[in-house]
């Protein structure tokens, strides 16, 4: 029986995940129910991300698996960011509280404990009542009494550790758990025998074991807490430009409200130095902006009435009146956050091996410290030594690394990016980015300025059009209704000669041909005429002669022009060719640098554009490309993507593909990723893998060399998590001591452990430096 297919989004914070092994059982569980399309739990921002068919499964069964695999969940609020933020304040404001308990207790617990075995013979003075030798049963209390508040500072390790293990998804703090209740259980063990008379179990104390290793873990924690936070700095600045209040004009008064208040239509006034508090229109007054925190351009921009302005940009020096269009949530700084915030929760492929291992982790570590204990229990009949090797391994062993290895690196490349107006969807598409072997590029407002002017009018033997501004009048009248670029250059001529334009009516569209529409008013006594405007392909089509504007219009392309042709008929007669309009499109200032820069990086450059051969050859030979693509229709630009990856054979080749038109939106979904230029349209932006907020392409350059530098830092920090476990795990069960070597202490090993996670997230922040 066939049903209603219907896919949720939905996004949760997810409390009380600890390390990879949390998010790696939690996201196996949901992925695990009926319904479920998509499923992503990232560990850095706490966050799940799931699409499922709400006809088979509801979100409140989701939020019941996530509370039976022992976890919580909170509603993401409106402003994400400001939860996150305040979230984690208030974690890293509990976990100094909790460390400096730790570390006020600890300290004179070590004293009292290992002050009498020091090296090289060297003793602390201990007070006579608490001498082990004199005093062994004030000696055991009182460590105990000094380890009973770090235990308790650091109660969540035991609460949520042992709490996995009932649920069957042991993670790290499982392991702090079983290390340290193993350390602090035998202790006790220790101080019942004191206390039946052997005082021998004074020196078989391990209080001070289970506090330093809580205390080096709550420290590890509050650093690697910390560290978070500076990840995401980059879009914290943004949210702290966003002005609190705005000036708004209701009736004749000048009125401050809170910015939530404002409406769209709301006319908001800004005086010089002040922040945009909405999108919206200048319609009063003159200024530059400062749009850098979009754009990263620092340059200011000058505004006048009828020009678009972005909230949280600032007005340097001049009063304006804007009509806010786009408030709160809407604005264009909103959706930058949401996007990054987005690209955050989302894992790269690179990450699969990671979760593949946290996964089983925990549980083969706990079999390896068992394996540890009985082994030494048996060779070295030395149950204390054992006790040692066991918790070692239990501690030293943490997947936090694991964890943390792709989502901070990601968390930092994604900031970096959009601090310089970079704005990349996913980390997968950042993944991507670093294979890239080939960039296709759009032409017309990618290499060149988009901004075509006229530069030729030939008219052809033809009493109707004596002039060239009589043909001018004709196509421009033509063009009047088309969005078309050539067409917009025809009609600002035009304009700018002041000729008046011809009513018409009956117009078509042709993509990637041009158009045809009818002409009301008279021309020399004729009442109506049918025009064509257009290119070569669109002439052949409708029969137009050609053959004496041909040398002509070669001569254009080859100077880089675009010749328009121009052909009319009347009645039922045949289109009669009345002339050609070339008209030119400049190169960005910065095309041929950026082109160079990639031709470095091993990188093809392909030019795909509608254009005739010969303009396209000549546009491509100034901008450096070898490879051009011309005469490609809207529609077909998606094929050549395709055609291009597929040259590789059996190995895909990856291709990107630049653009900023709503007709590039099928070739950027195609192409492995797409990348529009933000002063593109809208269609074109949601269509793409990275948007670039500068309308230039040096842009491209840092975010491709940026995706490198964060993909280098991922699998530099995958690596070396790896590689600390992998030496970290024998070490701690004594393949040292086999070859003569020390065992390792399970204070050393907590210090690691928790360095591990730190080392991490310090390399990840190595991006925030990232300049080229």
């Amino acid at each position: 029986m066939p049903y209603y297919y219907d896919m949720e989004k939905q996004s949760l914070n997810i409390t009380g995940m600890t390390c990879a092994a949390c998010s790696a059982f939690l996201e196996k569980e949901i992925k695990k129910l009926d319904g479920i399309e998509h499923c992503s739990v990232n560990l850095a921002v706490e966050r799940l991300t799931l699409s499922y068919d709400r006809t088979k499964i509801s979100l409140d069964i989701i939020k019941e698996i996530i509370i039976k695999s022992g976890f919580g969940w909170e509603e993401p609020k409106k402003d994400a960011l400001l939860q996150i933020k305040s979230q984690k304040e208030k974690e890293l404001k509990a976990l100094k509280a909790k460390l400096m308990i730790a570390v006020i207790f600890t300290v004179p617990l070590l004293y009292l404990a290992m002050g009498h075995m020091l090296p090289f013979g060297l003793t602390l003075p201990t007070p006579e009542a608490f001498n082990h030798h004199h005093n062994p049963l004030n000696f055991a209390y009182a460590q105990l009494f000094l380890t009973i508040p770090v235990i308790a500072a650091g109660y969540r390790f035991y609460y949520v550790g042992f709490r996995a293990i009932f649920f069957r998804a042991p993670n790290m703090d499982s392991l702090i758990a079983l290390g340290t209740s193993a350390a602090f259980g035998y202790s006790l063990y220790s101080v019942t025998q004191i206390l039946n008379g052997r005082p021998e179990y004074a020196e078989q104390l391990y209080f001070e074991t289970a506090s330093v290793i809580i205390a080096l873990i709550l420290l590890g924690k509050t650093l690697e807490a910390h560290s978070k936070g500076k990840t995401s700095e980059a879009i914290k600045k943004l949210i702290g430009l966003k002005p609190k209040t705005a000036i708004v004009l209701r009736g004749n008064e000048e009125t401050e409200i809170p910015l939530e208040d404002v409406l769209i239509g709301d006319i908001v006034l800004v005086k010089p130095g002040g922040k945009i508090p909405v999108d919206g229109v200048i319609t009063h007054g003159v200024t530059a902006i400062d749009e850098a925190m979009l754009t990263g351009e620092s340059m200011p921009v000058d505004k006048k009435p009828g020009d678009n302005v972005f909230a949280a940009s600032i007005n340097k020096n001049g009063f304006i009146k804007i009509k806010a269009e786009k408030v709160g949530a809407d604005t264009v700084l909103a959706q930058i956050i949401k996007l990054v915030l987005d690209a955050q929760t989302k894992k790269a492929p690179i990450t699969q091996v990671a979760d593949k291992v946290s996964g089983v982790f925990v549980p083969v570590v706990v079999l390896i410290a068992v394996i540890t204990f009985i082994g030494w229990l048996i060779a070295a009949n030395d149950f204390s030594f054992a006790l040692k090797a066991f918790i070692s391994v239990l501690v030293i062993a943490c997947p936090c690394a694991l964890g943390l290895a792709t989502p901070t690196a990601i968390m930092v490349g994604t900031g970096k990016g959009a601090e310089h107006g970079i704005l990349i969807k996913s980390g997968e598409a950042l993944e991507i980015a670093h294979k890239i072997k080939t960039v296709v590029f759009d032409k017309t407002g990618t290499i060149t300025e988009g901004k075509l002017e006229v530069t030729d009018i030939i008219v052809h033997a033809h009493d109707s059009f004596a002039s060239p501004e009589l043909l001018l009048t004709l196509a421009a009248s033509a063009e009047k209704g088309s969005e078309h670029p050539l067409g917009e250059a025809l009609v600002k001529e035009a304009e700018h000669r002041k000729l008046p334009l011809f009513s018409i009516n009956e117009f078509t569209a042709l993509p990637g041909q041009g158009i045809i529409c009818r002409v009301e008013s008279g021309i020399k006594g004729d009442s109506a005429w049918e025009v064509l405007v257009g290119n070569l392909r669109l002439m052949t089509e409708r029969n137009v002669l050609l053959i004496e504007a041909e040398n002509e219009a070669n001569r254009l392309a080859s100077e880089g022009k675009t010749p328009v042709y121009i052909a009319f008929k009347k009645d039922n007669g045949p289109f009669g060719l009345a002339g050609i309009i070339a008209v030119a499109d400049v190169l960005k200032k910065d095309s041929c640098e950026a082109i160079k820069k990639l031709s470095a990086m091993d990188i093809e450059v392909v030019m795909v554009t509608g254009d005739n051969h010969r303009t396209a050859l000549e546009i491509a030979r100034q901008a450096g490309i070898k490879r051009v693509l011309s005469e490609v229709l809207p529609h077909d630009k998606a094929k050549e993507i395709k055609a291009l990856q597929e040259s590789g054979g059996e190995k895909p080749y990856l291709v990107a593909m630049v653009g900023d038109g709503i007709n590039d939106a099928p070739a950027l979904a195609q192409a492995d990723v797409g990348i529009a230029i933000g002063s593109g349209t809208d269609i074109a932006m949601e269509s793409a893998d990275i948007v670039l907020m500068q309308n230039n392409l040096t842009a491209l350059v840092y975010a491709l060399n940026l995706s490198r530098a964060t993909i280098r830092n991922i699998k530099q920090n995958l690596f070396w998590a790896f590689a600390y476990n992998t030496a970290g795990i024998p070490i701690a069960a004594g393949l040292l001591y086999l070859f003569g070597g020390p065992l390792l202490s399970p204070v050393i090993a907590a210090a690691a452990m928790s360095l591990s996670s730190i080392s991490v997230l310090l390399n990840a922040l190595r991006l925030k430096k990232f300049a080229h």
